[in-house]
């Protein structure tokens, strides 16, 4: 379990970056650690990505706590948008993608996004779900492999699902095995 542990959860301490990156997500936390890490000087821009998931026809709403987040959405990006307002983050600071459908297209959209802004990018911090921080990374890292670009990992736990107790759990066991058995699997094209 140790193993699996350490290959999915990964985490980096914060350094200052370039930017901070929310893959699309329906959670607020990842948002909300964006926004502190934001508050905190890490980062003068925030991106966050996502229209809603594959195979969905429109975006649901928020995971939780929902009296919070009202609404409408039409995209996750507007939602961890209002996430990241609510949390003090200013407008401008905040750059918007909205395409994306799963973890690969938020990295593709989001390099098109920054290569459109002429956005020079050394040190980027990603806020994702907590065991989703392996495969998140693998993507960024292959869709920005010819950029010398360092990627950090500053996840949250979502669903009460985290490093220390996700085998306890036919959830937490389940969401875990599932990313392990995902990276292998979506990243079998790569050797071809």
């Amino acid at each position: 379990m140790r193993d699996i542990t350490e290959f999915i959860f990964l985490e980096d301490l914060p350094k200052k970056a370039d930017i901070i990156i929310v893959p699309g997500n329906t959670w607020p936390q990842p948002a909300r650690r964006a926004a502190a890490l934001y508050q905190a000087g890490m980062a003068p821009y925030i991106v966050v990505s996502g229209r809603y998931s594959k195979g969905r026809s429109a975006f649901e709403g928020p995971s939780c706590d929902r009296e919070c987040y009202k609404g409408p959405y039409a995209a996750e990006a507007d939602f961890l948008t209002d996430v990241l307002m609510q949390a003090g983050v200013p407008g401008e600071a905040i750059l918007q993608e909205r395409e994306a459908t799963f973890t690969l297209e938020n990295a593709e959209y989001i390099r098109k996004m920054l290569e459109e802004k002429h956005l020079p990018i050394k040190r980027a911090i990603i806020c994702c779900q907590a065991f989703h921080a392996r495969r998140c990374r693998m993507y960024f890292e292959y869709v920005f492999q010819d950029r010398e670009i360092e990627f950090l990992m500053c996840p949250a736990v979502t669903q009460s699902i985290s490093r220390d107790n996700w085998a306890e759990s036919k959830k937490g066991l389940e969401t875990v095995l599932g990313e392990l058995r995902r990276c292998g699997e979506q990243f079998s094209w790569m050797l071809q």
